[in-house]
């Protein structure tokens, strides 16, 4: 049986660093936001799940949300462990029976499809309940696919310890997929020429 992967793109954060909505910086003619929420369709993830919370009601208003799920993580300002919960609650909300959930954000401008898929391959091909994570610079990150079993370990997350905590204790084996540019991330205003 063929698994299913959902997935949860967290993109809550007020991005104070930034003085600006990395959710709405645009990259190659799109929203960053936009861009995940394609990617993840792209790789036919099921449901695609996006939390928002600083700015939710600007980012819907400038962000097609057509075909996912809006998940409006009121307790943001907690840190990235409540925008994981918010995703992974409202994962059995909707009723589904997936075997595994894509974690990914909105601001790694090098992410595409390609890699996504190479996730989301490999985690369907493993024989057990595995993790698969990104590596870039010698450390696991996110994007990254995590069983169902893990659940209850995303869950007891707290603060602005995100999934990465799990990546590097993880519950369950981990296979590790190469993100050139995985590194590259959007949070302060000398990381915007990289969206140039």
């Amino acid at each position: 049986m063929k698994s299913s992967v959902a997935a949860i793109v967290l993109a809550a954060g007020a991005s104070r660093r930034l003085g600006q909505a990395k959710q709405l910086l645009m990259h190659e003619g799109e929203t960053l936001l936009a861009r995940s929420i394609r990617l993840a369709n792209e790789v036919g993830a099921g449901p695609v799940l996006v939390v928002l919370g600083a700015s939710h009601e600007k980012i819907r208003a400038a962000v097609s949300l057509d075909g996912v799920k809006l998940v409006i993580n009121e307790n943001w300002e907690q840190g990235i462990a409540s925008s994981i919960h918010a995703g992974v609650n409202s994962l059995d909300e909707v009723g589904s029976s997936v075997s595994g959930v894509l974690i990914l954000s909105c601001d790694q401008p090098r992410l595409t499809t390609a890699h996504l898929r190479a996730l989301t391959e490999s985690f369907t091909a493993q024989g057990e309940p595995s993790i698969v994570a990104s590596e870039y610079v010698g450390v696991h990150g996110i994007p990254a696919v995590f069983p169902r079993s893990a659940f209850p370990d995303l869950l007891a997350l707290s603060g602005d310890r995100g999934a990465r905590a799990l990546l590097v204790k993880p519950p369950c084996p981990l296979i590790a997929v190469p993100f050139e540019g995985g590194e590259v991330d959007i949070d302060q205003p000398a990381d915007l020429a990289e969206l140039e």
